[in-house]
């Protein structure tokens, strides 16, 4: 049975779509709670610490880990662990340390976004923060939706052996359906259900695949045959392992996943999402590496591939691997890690329409009633999710590198920002407008022009970079108020 056969088969098939069923199960079901803007967008602040741990974990993954970080390992080897290692430690602090101070803040401030907070935190009256991270967040947003349904209809076209075109429609109504119904409490709960699926896809699945091919010795020697560099971590080079290194620089930035620390019910909990988010980011993480560690000892060149595409990898060896019951739920597993991330994404744009531009800056002084804000925050998923499925089948990028490129951006920009805005009392308006500025252009100017030849990615300039701009503004600004 080959890999387009398998999932025609109706136990397979019967798998898959129960998966798929169950986001739009859930949707129904947070419809019935979802009774205002603050339900839609936060929860409501009620999550418990389980789902906002697994919550924050599924969202970030996405196709990236499942598809992109497996497809490094199979070109690179062990050393494609750099990019896991980086996020989990940041998120690891960020769970413990901004979470907790986030969530304290917005809650002070009746802050429903990030740019909610910004405008509250440094009484920004004329509205020069929210205007430009609204600009932001529909650049990197955009570009970072696009390249989840661009997997998700990977995944399906290749699983089913269908059009692109098809499987990407297919993609972006199953995820507005159940984000029309029940906003940020159907994407919580969804992304639970997701992470419990994702787990039999990035743990059973490797750990039954070094049990076929005799152990981890047996792994080792046969990618050691093929080429050494695949065994050594370090051998990408020093610059290369900061890089990857360096994308947990990006998580803080992140809208999609420090809303989950906003919608925590106990801000004091946030330590045991920690460790729950923790663990399985390690697990899942590894369990990519060595699906793509795997599949390279069986396909030793990606042109064994179909298309030659190495994120496909995880697809190809689940087929290999499994019967018609597993195949189906590891092939829902990798729809489940696609939607998870750009439902949430969805969310921000959504947010960010209804929230930062329509209610405060086209009309500040109308009185708009709870029912009016939600139909319209419905309408902005669905006219969102419309275009970024546009720009998807426009978008000619990989999945691993686009993605990539939409964290660096948010990182950059929106990262130091909160940082900034939580640990440093001087901090000024000015200030964080100047390093979300900073941090847009460097990220945009280094990967046209600099990336290729220095080798760095680019988010560890523009973060940097962004934080000197933030410091030198807000002592420039201070030092004229204090003049004033």
């Amino acid at each position: 049975m080959n890999l387009y056969d398998k999932l025609n088969h109706p136990l397979a098939f019967a798998v898959f779509m129960l998966t798929l069923s169950l986001p739009v199960l859930v949707g129904l079901w947070a419809g019935r709670k979802t009774k205002n803007q603050s339900d839609f967008f936060i929860g409501g602040r009620a999550m418990s610490r389980i789902v906002v741990a697994l919550s924050a974990v599924s969202s970030g993954r996405s196709s990236w880990l499942v598809l992109g970080v497996s497809g490094r390992a199979f070109m690179v080897g062990t050393g494609a662990v750099w990019a896991v290692v980086g996020y989990t430690v940041a998120e690891l602090f960020q769970f413990i340390y901004i979470g907790r101070r986030l969530r304290a803040e917005t809650e002070r401030y009746d802050s429903l976004t990030l740019l909610d907070y910004f405008e509250s935190r440094f009484d920004d009256r004329k509205r020069f923060i929210r205007v430009i991270g609204s600009a932001i967040i529909g650049i990197f947003i955009t570009a970072y939706v696009a390249a989840q349904f661009n997997g998700g209809a990977k995944a399906l076209s290749t699983a089913l052996h269908i059009p692109v075109i098809w499987a990407l429609l297919f993609s972006g109504g199953l995820v507005l359906v159940y984000m029309v119904l029940g906003g940020y409490i159907a994407v919580a709960y969804n992304d639970v259900v997701r992470a419990l699926i994702l787990i039999v896809g990035l743990v059973i699945f490797p750990v039954y695949g070094l049990i076929q091919i005799g152990g981890l010795k047996p792994l080792l020697q046969t990618l050691s045959a093929l080429n050494p560099s695949l065994i050594d971590p370090v051998s990408l080079g020093f610059g290369a392992v900061i890089g990857l290194l360096g994308i947990g620089l990006g998580s803080p930035g992140q809208p999609h996943i420090v809303v989950r620390y906003m919608s925590i019910k106990d801000p004091s909990k946030l330590r045991s999402s920690a460790v729950i988010g923790t663990f399985w980011n390690v697990i899942m993480g590894w369990g990519a590496v060595f699906i793509g560690l795997l599949g390279r000892a069986l396909f030793r060149s990606v042109e064994l591939l179909p298309n030659g595409d190495e994120e496909v990898i995880y697809l190809v060896l689940s087929s290999r691997y499994f019967g018609p019951v597993l195949y189906g739920l590891v092939i829902g597993g990798v729809f489940a890690a696609i939607l998870s991330t750009a439902d949430s994404q969805l969310l921000v744009v959504a947010s960010t329409f209804v929230r930062d531009i329509y209610e405060k800056i086209l009309r500040p002084r109308s009185v708009l009633s709870e029912k009016h804000k939600l139909r319209l925050s419905r309408w902005v998923v669905v006219m969102s999710g419309l275009l970024a499925l546009v720009m998807a089948y426009l978008a000619k990028d990989i999945i691993f590198w686009l993605v990539l490129f939409a964290w660096a951006g948010l990182g950059a920009s929106f990262g130091t920002a909160l940082i900034f805005s939580l640990y440093w009392k001087r901090t000024t308006g000015p200030g964080v407008a100047a390093g979300m500025l900073t941090g847009t252009v460097v990220v945009i100017v280094w990967k046209l022009f600099l990336a290729a030849p220095t080798g760095l990615y680019e988010l560890i300039p523009a973060f940097f970079l962004s934080a000197l701009a933030i410091v030198v503004t807000s002592r420039l600004t201070a030092k004229k108020r204090e003049i004033e």
